[in-house]
């Protein structure tokens, strides 16, 4: 597992009438989050390729990609030719996930696999050595602002068993209800990549709430050590 601790911040929180100055508020992050939702798997319909071409004219950060699609196998392609550098795709959607991540990896781009909230994590016995990421998702896809779901922690450690017992460790994403209130309990559990949408671009400074967050996190981990 890694020492350090990653925040991506999700342009689902932003107002996209001043997107290049918000993703400019967040140059000390880790990542851009970028939720592409179709409207079929998730009941909402966000953004496609085009916003992930924008964003990557408007900032040097990597641009993780999450895809809550039902096609994924399909449109893969287009989000990485955008300027992708990271791409998740859900367990639930994909009808060939090892050949779907062989292909993201084939193309130079990191490839993770996503698991919905009921989704348990035995399911990714068969995938759990091929991937760079693991994402959990902390609330049901579709929307911003939501309460982080608290089975989640238990899922982490889990997750995090998992791993140590096939020798691997992918960076482990969470993505939903994280905040300053939230952040340590599912850094200690096993979590060291954070989605922080609603936390970061609705506080007065998002930079520094990107460091603060951080902080916390790394903090965990300091203790941890001790």
């Amino acid at each position: 597992m890694t020492d350090r601790i990653q925040i991506a911040p999700s342009i689902l929180s932003v107002n996209l009438g001043h997107l290049a100055s918000s993703l400019d508020s967040i140059k000390n992050a880790d990542y851009v989050h970028i939720d592409v939702m179709d409207g079929h798997f998730t009941p909402n319909l966000t953004f496609g390729p085009e916003m992930v071409r924008a964003c990557k004219g408007m900032t040097d950060l990597p641009l993780d990609v999450h895809l809550m699609i039902t096609n994924p196998d399909e449109t893969i392609d287009w989000y990485i030719d955008a300027g992708a550098d990271l791409i998740t795709v859900h367990y639930e959607t994909a009808s060939h996930l090892n050949r779907v991540i062989e292909h993201i990896k084939s193309r130079g781009v990191r490839a993770g696999v996503v698991l919905n909230p009921s989704t348990p994590v035995c399911m990714l016995e068969n995938i759990i050595d091929d991937v760079d990421v693991v994402m959990l998702m902390s609330v049901n896809p579709g929307f911003s602002g939501q309460s982080f779901i608290e089975g989640t922690i238990a899922k982490l450690e889990t997750l995090a068993a998992l791993c140590r017992a096939h020798g691997v460790s992918p960076l482990i994403e969470v993505d939903g209800g994280i905040s300053p209130k939230t952040i340590e309990r599912v850094v200690a559990a096993g979590a060291n990549l954070l989605v922080a949408g609603s936390a970061v671009f609705g506080a007065e400074d998002p930079a520094s709430m990107v460091d603060e967050l951080r902080r916390m996190g790394e903090g965990v981990l300091a203790g941890n050590r001790e």
